[in-house]
């Protein structure tokens, strides 16, 4: 993940500056200049984690032979990786509420950088799954600090178009990160693009040392604050059809590379090509649901679960046409742009008090569907062969696209969220 903070819940989340009416004026501050080569940084580790994260399903058939386990079994490289974000994101603010913003960035990407050696290396499953689980802790810390950290970078006025910029890193690796994986996999072995990877982190390391300043932490988040937001009705809905929706995506996701090989039998340089579009139709469509979601964000989520739902049944009824494969899986990505902003402008909407604290648990909710998306996926591609990806994705996407449709909110968002991330 996909992701997870927009402008506007960060932006929500600011407390207003009292002024009272009887003191005059206080002559004005200069603003800080803006660290856009910080903001570059920021950018440079969403492309390495999101990268990092969803490289076994381009490499998930490799991987799997390599280490001596089943396909399913090495989907849960991406099952690993996703439990451990959905408690990293909440858990990573309180526990380091007291350290330099700063100290706790560069100790993930560290993380980070870590988990790409031991990927590259592993020599058994374990390694791998150790790998992923560092991966997972990085991911849910940044994603939890990815806004604050962009906020206390420039000033306030060009908050949203540096949040723009930093998450321009999640589109990027969306088109890029699937085929190159699938191509360097073809021609130098699965391991080299973990390298590749590595490499990239460790630019990303050096990135942060040099353009982050120190940041003492300002904020001091609790538990108490998790829990009533839990308490309430319209966080709890949104949070449920997120485990809906989000699982189902990513169960057919995960294991698309099994379906084109053994039921579309494509080459791997097809493959690649097909994984491009379906990089290139997110791009696309992260712009399509922001449009859509400024006017109703329930009107972006069913789109997009209706559209994924009929490229899931394509699938299944015609996956062994080469071209249905193609158009269904770029249709799919295209689709899913609209989930996160839909979301993001939801959980937002429906508590805009603590906007910082709800996204939060929309990242955990986010990887623990992926983590059920893939367990759930796996089982079915265990039992019914490549197949069960799109089966289980059509099932869960149709209910949780019903439950958006029935209990989604019906009037237009008071908070408007860019749609470029």
């Amino acid at each position: 993940m996909h992701t997870p903070t927009r402008p506007e819940a960060a932006a929500a989340a600011e407390p207003a500056v009292a002024q009272t009416a009887t003191s005059a004026p206080a002559p004005a501050t200069p603003a800080a200049p803006a660290n856009w080569p910080g903001i570059a940084a920021l950018s440079l580790g969403v492309f390495g984690l999101v990268t990092a994260e969803f490289l076994p399903a381009s490499l998930l058939t490799a991987m799997a032979t390599d280490l001596g386990v089943t396909v399913g079994a090495a989907g849960q490289a991406v099952t690993a990786t996703a439990l451990i974000a959905a408690v990293a994101a909440p858990a990573i603010p309180l526990l380091t509420r007291r350290l330099d913003r700063k100290r706790v960035l560069v100790a993930l990407t560290l993380l980070l950088v870590l988990s790409n050696i031991l990927s590259a290396t592993a020599s058994g499953f374990g390694v791998l799954l150790a790998a992923r689980l560092m991966l997972g802790v990085a991911l849910g810390g940044f994603w939890s600090m990815a806004a604050a950290l962009s906020m206390r970078l420039v000033p306030d006025a060009l908050f949203a178009r540096a949040l723009s910029v930093v998450f321009t890193g999640v589109s990027i690796a969306t088109v890029c990160a699937a085929p190159i994986g699938a191509y360097m996999g073809e021609l130098w072995g699965w391991r080299s693009a973990f390298v590749a990877a590595g490499v990239v982190s460790v630019a990303t390391l050096l990135a942060q040392l040099v353009t982050i300043p120190r940041l003492p932490p300002r904020d001091n988040p609790s538990l108490r604050v998790l829990f009533e937001l839990m308490g309430r009705n319209d966080v709890r809905v949104a949070l449920l059809a997120v485990l809906l929706v989000i699982s189902g995506h990513f169960a057919g996701f995960t294991y698309i590379r099994p379906l084109m090989e053994e039921v579309t039998h494509l080459s791997v340089a097809a493959i690649s090509a097909v994984l491009l579009g379906y990089g290139i139709g997110g791009f696309f469509g992260n712009f399509a649901g922001g449009f859509i979601a400024e006017r109703s964000e329930r009107h972006a989520i069913v789109f997009g679960g209706v559209v994924v739902v009929a490229a899931a049944v394509a699938l299944l009824l015609a996956g062994a046409s080469a071209g249905v494969t193609a158009v269904s899986i770029a249709v799919w990505g295209f689709a899913f742009g609209a989930f996160p902003v839909g979301f993001q402008t939801w959980i937002v909407r429906a508590a805009p008090d603590h906007a910082e604290g709800v996204g939060g648990l929309l990242v955990a909710a986010f990887q623990i569907a992926i983590a059920s998306g893939a367990i759930g996926g796996g089982l079915l591609v265990e039992h019914i062969g490549a197949l069960g990806g799109p089966v289980f994705a059509a099932v869960a996407l149709t209910l949780g696209t019903l439950l958006v449709f029935a209990f989604g909110p019906r009037t237009g968002s008071a908070v408007r969220v860019q749609a470029a991330h």
